[in-house]
């Protein structure tokens, strides 16, 4: 027998209800968020729509997917086959919402300047309590290498005095 192809990833198609219920119409069955997460996670595509309007909701439902998988946290992602699939998740949402790459470069453009005004405000912060930052203990360690480099450097080229060289002065 030859080898069997593997299975083409299937199409759900998702209905949401009024009273915020998802159903899938592939299975015959409610499905919650998670449960799309895992589909998506297994490459199967998604379209949710709202059951009475029909208007695609693929977008917010995916949001409100990432949003969940985000407050959990990196405790959840215990181990690499896991992470694998919420990085699929992740591509698939990316893939979906279309975001342009100049507004995701704009995006972590702005958060390196947040970190940059935080580190800041950290450091007057640690100022006015004249506790010692990072910066001012690196300061500091860098002069006491300096320090000890010129003493060490002024040991070699200044030699010791005896005992008796110390008395008769």
């Amino acid at each position: 027998m030859g080898a069997t192809m593997p299975a083409a990833p299937e199409r759900h198609l998702i209905k949401k209800y009024a009273n915020r219920k998802l159903y899938d119409t592939r299975t015959s069955s409610y499905i919650t968020l998670e449960g799309i997460a895992g589909l998506v996670r297994d490459g199967h595509e998604i379209k949710v729509v709202d059951r009475e309007t029909g208007q695609d909701l693929t977008q917010v439902t995916l949001s409100q997917i990432v949003l969940s998988e985000e407050k959990r946290g990196p405790a959840r992602l215990v181990d690499d086959a896991i992470h694998e699939r919420g990085q699929a998740l992740l591509d698939y949402v990316r893939k979906t919402l279309n975001v342009p790459s100049d507004l995701v470069n704009e995006m972590e453009r702005r958060r390196g300047n947040l970190e940059g005004v935080m580190d800041e405000a950290i450091e007057r912060a640690l100022r006015r309590l004249k506790i010692p930052s990072r910066t001012d203990i690196d300061k500091i360690n860098k002069r006491l290498d300096q320090l000890s480099a010129h003493q060490n450097a002024t040991a070699v080229r200044t030699p010791r005095q005896t005992k008796r060289q110390k008395r008769a002065r």
